[in-house]
């Protein structure tokens, strides 16, 4: 699977601020990628439409939250942009209000890092969410190997094929510096049958919005199909009527053998 042209962005209805709907309608998703390819941007570009600039995940602060690139530091995203955070938005989708829920995780695949920790948050993030978006930054080609490694804890925990999983590469607009061939990350997705886009979270908005707003509704069919099948499965099949008619001709012949 994969977008009809590498070029252009999805071409889908943004998602629409909304009023609290009924409860139930839930979507959860989870971020995942190496540290420094940009999860955390992402998302705050979806809820806030803000670019929060160069992300220092150590310190959970950033610059130039739409000031651009060496612009001041924004001490109000400090706690917003801090590793591992759960962010909740209320959308519109085809009709109905559905509360989002998205997981960022910290880069959890670097040497660095306490393994053991890391990998049992993982994986307990894994288990949790129902649509995946797995970011590299086109700069970065150790982000780009670590792509492969998560589909596949993914699948281990999730072996449904259906469940949605995309493939992210992420800060298309430094193309002096890029690392990774869009013909790479197609090659991969093709692999792996997922679907593959590149995007600039610093430059375009929409193009975040709409992979979140693509992922909501792959999972919301996914919900919507697996509601279906346990109805189904919980109907007790009515046992069939007796045909009065097969009886009376078994009954008749009954009596006619007990004659002769």
């Amino acid at each position: 699977m994969r977008l009809p042209s590498m070029s252009q962005p999805f071409l889908l209805a943004p998602i629409a601020e909304c009023s609290p709907g009924p409860p139930g309608a839930q979507v959860r998703l989870a971020v995942l990628g190496a540290r420094g390819v940009g999860k955390s941007a992402m998302i705050v570009r979806f809820l806030t439409k803000r670019f929060i600039g160069d992300y220092e995940p150590n310190t959970g602060e950033a610059r130039g939250g739409g000031a651009g690139r060496g612009g001041p530091r924004v001490r109000w995203l400090t706690v917003l942009c801090s590793p591992g955070n759960l962010y909740s938005r209320l959308v519109h989708l085809d009709g109905d209000h559905v509360a989002v829920q998205i997981q960022d995780t910290p880069g959890c695949i670097q040497a660095q890092e306490d393994c053991v920790q890391v990998l049992d948050s993982l994986s307990r993030c894994v288990k949790w969410a129902e649509g995946f978006l797995l970011v590299y930054s086109i700069t970065d080609y150790s982000s780009y190997q670590s792509i492969q490694p998560l589909y596949q804890h993914i699948r281990k925990v999730h072996p449904d094929a259906r469940t949605p999983i995309i493939i992210v590469g992420n800060k298309a607009d430094l193309l002096h510096a890029r690392q990774v061939q869009a013909k790479e990350g197609l090659q991969v997705a093709n692999e792996l049958g997922s679907l593959f886009l590149e995007i600039s979270t610093s430059e375009d908005s929409q193009g975040v919005c709409d992979v979140f707003q693509y992922l909501c509704k792959e999972v919301s069919k996914l919900q919507h199909a697996g509601s279906t099948d346990r109805r189904r499965s919980s109907i007790i099949p009515r046992p069939k009527s007796p045909n009065m008619q097969d009886l009376k001709r078994r009954f008749k012949q009954a009596l006619s053998s007990k004659v002769k």
